[in-house]
């Protein structure tokens, strides 16, 4: 008997990986986070015993665990995105590892993977940006002071703020200490889902058009040059350049 702990995705029931899709199909009992899973995603797990674990604490989703175990059965702990991200398995699969519980982590697309894809820009551009930084404003849960948005932003590379939208002033203003004030700057809402919506505008004005349009959650912030910006174009096909597969035509 086997533990899966499974990326959902960003929302979208098809952006599932088949792993996971197939995972779930065999478990006997799915623990998924039913604040942010897209329920249609359960439409895989015909068989299983359904846990929502929006309602229940850490020991509650282990004892479930342990149990089901126990029991013969195969566990789907389904997470939103991908679980590496925020999804605080790291105390989970640590506990199974004391237990002698088997498990097995599935990767899942992220919502800043999502967010990109939904406003059809790539984070990496020649000449602009050739770095991604992941992070977070703290909440309940603090950042390392070496973490601080602040000196994130000295780098002034591609961003993805996770977690942070109903704070998006207090983002706005640590944002600008680095970044110029007309850097461009998105906020998507539901990557992927059907009610997707995208307010795009820049460190100066994002902050009142977040406001209008009243989101305040489950949202991605998006912010650099790479949202709207002029660049090289890349190496990998310019027919000028060799490489391991292809010769320059000049």
């Amino acid at each position: 008997m086997k533990v899966y702990f499974i990326g959902a995705g960003a929302g979208d029931p098809e952006l599932l990986t088949i792993k996971g899709m197939k995972a779930l199909e065999k478990a006997d009992v799915v623990i998924y986070a039913g604040s942010l899973v897209n329920p249609a995603i359960l439409h895989y797990a015909f068989q299983a015993e359904i846990y929502n674990s929006a309602t229940m604490n850490l020991e509650e989703v282990l004892t479930t665990i342990e149990e089901a175990i126990k029991a013969e059965k195969i566990v789907a702990r389904v997470h939103t995105g991908d679980p590496s991200l925020y999804g605080a398995i790291q105390e989970q699969i640590d506990y199974l590892k004391k237990q002698g519980i088997d498990y097995e982590i599935i990767p899942g697309v992220s919502s800043f993977l999502a967010a990109a894809a939904a406003i059809e820009r790539e984070f990496t551009l020649p000449s602009i940006s050739q770095s991604l930084i992941i992070t977070r404003l703290e909440g309940r849960t603090p950042v390392p002071a070496r973490e601080s948005l602040e000196k994130l932003a000295q780098h002034r590379t591609s961003m993805a703020i996770f977690l942070s939208v109903h704070m998006i002033g207090d983002v706005v203003e640590r944002l600008s200490k680095e970044y110029p004030i007309s850097t461009p700057i998105a906020v998507i809402q539901k990557a992927s889902w059907p009610d997707q919506r995208i307010v795009k505008g820049t460190l100066e004005n994002i902050a009142t058009k977040v406001k209008d349009a009243d989101i305040k959650k489950t949202a991605m912030i998006l912010v650099g040059d790479f949202l709207e910006s002029d660049y090289d174009k890349s190496k990998l096909y310019d027919k000028d350049f060799s490489h391991e597969f292809r010769k320059a035509e000049n």
